[in-house]
């Protein structure tokens, strides 16, 4: 077996696992178990690199002011922020649905085109049938609702629920929600679409990750940091 085919299945395991040690991670934080410190810690590190991540804090001597501006306010801020550690998860947790909830969304507003209208274009071209365009978007509208009932159902058991309920809804049922869900539009798709026109499961990752790529490059600071 060659290497490379070894190093594939490797990464699957290795991001399962840390997905999984991470979920468990904000599962026990969330709860009041272990060190509120070291919760508090694990909590804010996908915040921080959120925030870095923006495109007015990219590049050279921005993001070095915003990392100071950051520490600043860790730093007054620690003693109530490892008092809420389920809040920074809530938030966490909330603006991943959201984002991902306005991504799609987005795409539906005149005149853009439908994101997953997009990626079928992107496996075939502009070839695509109007078939496929119909339900493509009804697709991508499915998506956004997908998000934000995800967003709202979290929010209301936060309030409303104790912390663990609400902690084994966000920290352990997101991912299998998301999976049944494709897995449901996988099964539509072969009721509504041709083989020709029903891309797999590689087609689609592979779509994927050329749009995101080309996000990436679109937001990209200049080389010098100006």
């Amino acid at each position: 077996m060659s290497r490379l085919a070894l190093t594939k299945p490797l990464r699957v395991v290795a991001s399962t696992a840390l997905v999984f040690g991470l979920a468990i991670a904000a599962h026990i934080g969330s709860t009041g178990l272990g060190s509120p410190d070291l919760n508090t810690i694990i909590a804010l590190v996908p915040l921080l690199l959120a925030v870095l991540m923006l495109p007015f804090c990219r590049g050279g001597w921005r993001m070095l002011v915003a990392a100071c501006m950051l520490g600043l306010v860790l730093y007054f801020a620690w003693p109530l922020l490892r008092k809420n550690v389920p809040l920074l998860y809530l938030l966490q947790h909330l603006g991943i649905n959201l984002s991902l909830a306005a991504l799609f969304g987005r795409s539906l507003l005149s005149p853009n085109e439908a994101l997953i209208t997009r990626l079928a274009r992107l496996l075939r071209g502009s070839a695509i049938s109007q078939r496929e365009i119909h339900y493509t978007r009804g697709v991508t509208r499915a998506w956004t609702m997908f998000f934000l009932a995800n967003a709202n159902i979290s929010l209301l058991l936060y309030v409303f629920a104790s912390t663990d309920v609400w902690s084994v809804y966000a920290n352990f049922l997101g991912w299998p929600l998301t999976g049944v869900m494709f897995f449901g539009e996988t099964l539509l798709r072969r009721r509504a679409l041709p083989p020709e026109e029903r891309p797999g499961l590689a087609d689609v990752v592979r779509a994927w990750n050329q749009h995101a790529a080309t996000r990436r490059d679109a937001v990209r600071p200049p080389v010098s940091g100006a």
